[in-house]
């Protein structure tokens, strides 16, 4: 039964872990049972928060404007992860974001895993909402500042040891690590054909291409080249 492990929460910019953005990582990481070290981090999106997630989360283009760079926050938090498996609520939805951008910066973000929700699922059917806020209250878990990434993280570790409390012994295999398969393709990098077709696009309608261009994804840079040709066109005599 897992005792050891590092429990993480993200806030993001919307839903869609191939389209938004991470704006902050918190996470504790757990020693046989205890909370051993912290992280949390902002990270800058490449476009203004929207107005929902600032309402949300209270987090304000003000707050993650000195960020640090994102490939250092990124390196950062997986090392800090070590070899530990982690933990987390609806844990696919953090860890879909974590592998997309880990391929961006050409790291590794292989993790076993537990998911407070599904352990929620099958232990508290007698609940009308398995969501942490819902978990907290039942379990008298007071979490200061809801839905910023630490505290939410933090609130998770201590509703996983309440149900370890409670129902390991009922359901002991929901308590010991699994891997996390995404259900989705292998993210890779773009290609260098790719880019150099991006390049060879800006500089034929002289368009400005984003800073961090290098760091694309295929499916990334896919749908930019086809944003780019529907928008303005394709080059005359050039296909990729």
């Amino acid at each position: 039964m897992m005792t050891s492990y590092v429990c993480f929460d993200l806030e993001t910019t919307g839903l869609s872990w191939e389209r938004d953005e991470i704006i902050e990582i918190g996470a504790v990481k757990v020693t046989e049972g205890k909370v051993a070290d912290r992280f949390s981090r902002f990270l800058k999106p490449s476009a203004p928060i929207p107005d929902k997630v600032r309402q949300i989360t209270g987090i304000d283009d003000g707050m993650v404007a000195d960020a640090l760079p994102t490939d250092q926050v990124i390196f950062d938090f997986i090392a800090f992860t070590e070899d530990q498996p982690v933990l987390g609520h609806n844990l696919l939805f953090d860890y879909r974001f974590m592998k997309r951008y880990a391929a961006k910066y050409y790291m590794k973000f292989e993790k076993m895993g537990i998911d407070t929700l599904k352990i929620a699922r099958m232990a508290h059917k007698d609940l009308p909402s398995r969501s942490l806020e819902s978990l907290c209250a039942h379990y008298g878990v007071v979490n200061p500042a809801a839905h910023r990434a630490y505290h939410d993280a933090l609130a998770t570790a201590k509703v996983y040891q309440n149900m370890k409390h409670y129902f390991g012994e009922a359901y002991p295999k929901a308590f010991e690590p699994v891997f996390l398969d995404t259900g989705k393709k292998k993210i890779r990098p773009a290609t260098l054909r790719q880019k150099a077709y991006l390049k060879d696009l800006a500089k034929y309608h002289k368009i400005k291409l984003s800073n961090d261009m290098e760091t694309l994804t295929q499916s990334e840079a896919s749908r930019m080249i086809d944003g780019i040709i529907f928008r303005y066109g394709r080059m005359m005599g050039r296909r990729l």
